[in-house]
């Protein structure tokens, strides 16, 4: 019993026979997973006979790569007009493509399997500098007058029964190098524009903190600032996520609304250098959709780049003081919040204060500055104010429309009348010998 069943597990079982009723089982060399079958005779002689072209081509085209990057370049000169008024070391750039390009369709023939050789070192040692030598469109045009004269010599340089195949693998190349030159030039431009953020930023931040000098000028200039009459800097939070983003968003918004912008992400503010010819509020409004909630706040208009310091201090100063003024609108100019400015400790809001109310106001006459203090200690009351002085309310309401006329706050308006009140108070401080 026991060889019995030693035996009966060494031989195979019997495969069964088809019945009609069902599937067939397959056998061990049908069953997936297994290799393929083998080639018939006449497959693999074709295979070979294409082998053997495949060769004889290779080494035509090694031979004739020399001359096909000539007639490329020579091509480029008759039909390419910017080509031939380019400078020689530029032209030396286009020709070192063109060779780099035929050698690299020369591997990548040697080698199809492989994609490595059609990649940005078609474009040479230094892809950087023919981005900047030449335009995208120039490329292209270029690629194609190469790509040209590489199908018009297949006749010539493919193998006799190898031309369908070589017009085939050129066709796959062209349309390989097509992608490899849009991303040499999304890569330049990518390069560039991270560049020009970090010098745009550099910039903001040199006029903010005040080191503003004539290196800031020609790095703008490189920035495509040109020169416009009036500017300001506008400022406020800046919103989440990415800073390029939001640098963008302005920069479109500030095309569309026909501006001039310088723009940083500062920490956790969002400063742009505004120039144009609208008015400062109605240009501020253009770019406010892109700042993150809470005050935005316009610096005083200045004639040129190197001025911006002083709108950028109030801006900021604006910034730091709106807090105090929680109805302030938005975008609020830094003039408007000149008194939560001095309230802040901001000198020069206390300076502007005293220079623009209350010394016009001393000098207009002693019953100007006498008048308004009176009105505003008597909670802005004509008859009250004109009893204390012992004059008819109208020759009060006449000095007041005086103290309008020479400050510009009306005395009437709540808002104007604590400007004021802050102004008279600086002044007299001034007067007393306090620091203002």
């Amino acid at each position: 019993m026991p060889a019995a069943s030693a035996n009966s597990q060494s031989e195979p079982s019997p495969v069964p026979e088809p019945t009609g009723k069902g599937p067939v089982p397959r056998s061990g060399r049908d069953r997936p997973g297994r290799a393929a079958p083998r080639l018939t005779a006449q497959e693999r002689r074709t295979a070979a006979e294409r082998a053997e072209r495949r060769a004889a081509t290779l080494k035509r085209l090694e031979k004739s790569s020399g001359k096909l990057a000539t007639a490329a370049i020579s091509r480029m000169d008759d039909q390419l007009g910017w080509y031939r008024r380019m400078p020689p070391e530029h032209r030396s750039w286009i020709g070192l493509v063109a060779q780099a390009g035929i050698a690299a369709f020369t591997e990548w023939y040697r080698h199809p399997e492989s994609a490595k050789a059609i990649s940005t070192d078609v474009f040479g040692t230094a892809p950087r500098e023919l981005t900047r030598a030449i335009t995208l469109r120039q490329t292209v045009e270029l690629i194609r007058t190469t790509i040209e004269v590489m199908e018009e010599a297949i006749e010539e340089v493919a193998a006799p029964g190898d031309e369908a195949d070589m017009r085939e693998s050129v066709l796959v190349y062209a349309r390989e190098i097509a992608f490899a030159t849009a991303q040499v030039y999304a890569q330049a431009a990518e390069a560039r524009g991270a560049w020009d953020a970090r010098l745009e930023a550099l910039v903001v931040n040199s006029l903010l903190s005040g080191d503003a000098d004539e290196g800031v000028l020609s790095r703008a200039a490189a920035l495509g600032w040109g020169q416009p009459s009036q500017i300001r800097v506008v400022m406020g939070s800046a919103p989440d996520g990415d800073s390029e983003l939001v640098v963008e968003a302005i920069r479109r918004a500030a095309r569309y609304a026909k501006l001039h912008v310088l723009t940083g992400v500062l920490g956790k503010r969002l400063v742009v250098v505004v120039g144009g010819e609208k008015e400062p509020v109605q240009a501020a409004r253009a770019l406010i959709g892109q700042f993150a909630p809470g005050p935005v706040v316009v610096g005083p208009t200045v004639p040129d780049l190197l001025s911006a310091t002083r709108s950028a201090h109030a801006a900021a100063a604006g910034l730091r003081a709106c807090a105090a003024w929680p109805d302030a609108p938005r975008p609020v100019l830094a003039d408007d919040l000149l008194p939560e400015r001095a309230l802040a400790g901001d000198q020069a809001a206390r300076r502007q204060l005293v220079e623009e109310i209350y010394t016009p106001l001393d000098e207009a006459g002693s019953a100007l500055l006498e008048t308004l203090s009176v009105y505003l200690e008597q909670a802005s009351s004509l008859e009250g104010a004109a009893r204390m002085l012992f004059v008819h309310p109208n020759t009060v309401r006449y000095r007041l429309r005086r103290v309008t006329d020479v400050t510009g706050y009306a005395p009437s308006d709540v808002r104007s009348a604590f400007t004021l009140r802050i102004a008279l108070a600086l002044g007299r401080l001034t007067d007393a010998g306090e620091p203002g």
